[in-house]
């Protein structure tokens, strides 16, 4: 809104002198833009944390497979043991 007002001061003398001032709110220009950047910066936020725990989610699996293949390492271990000792028992029997 704008808004105009006019002041009229007299000097001794009797002349007059008139001054205008133009008050305005201002225009808002931008709040927009801001807006814009704000749901920009949630959104990034957003795919950051989607992305960073779509990665823990890969270091847990990786450190699963290997458990995994740990286990599996133990158990062939275990057997090729069973088969020296059965290969033992033979030869002696």
């Amino acid at each position: 809104m704008v808004e105009e007002r006019t002041t009229e001061v007299e000097t001794p003398r009797g002349n007059t002198h008139t001054h205008t001032t133009v008050v305005s709110d201002g225009e808002r220009r931008g709040s927009g833009a801001t807006w814009l950047i704000v749901l920009l910066l949630i959104v990034l936020a957003a795919i950051a944390i989607w992305f960073f725990s779509g990665m823990s989610g890969s270091e847990v699996a990786k450190d699963n497979a290997i458990a995994e293949a740990a286990g599996e390492v133990g158990q062939a271990a275990n057997q090729v043991g069973d088969a020296a000792q059965d290969a033992a028992n033979a030869v002696t029997n």
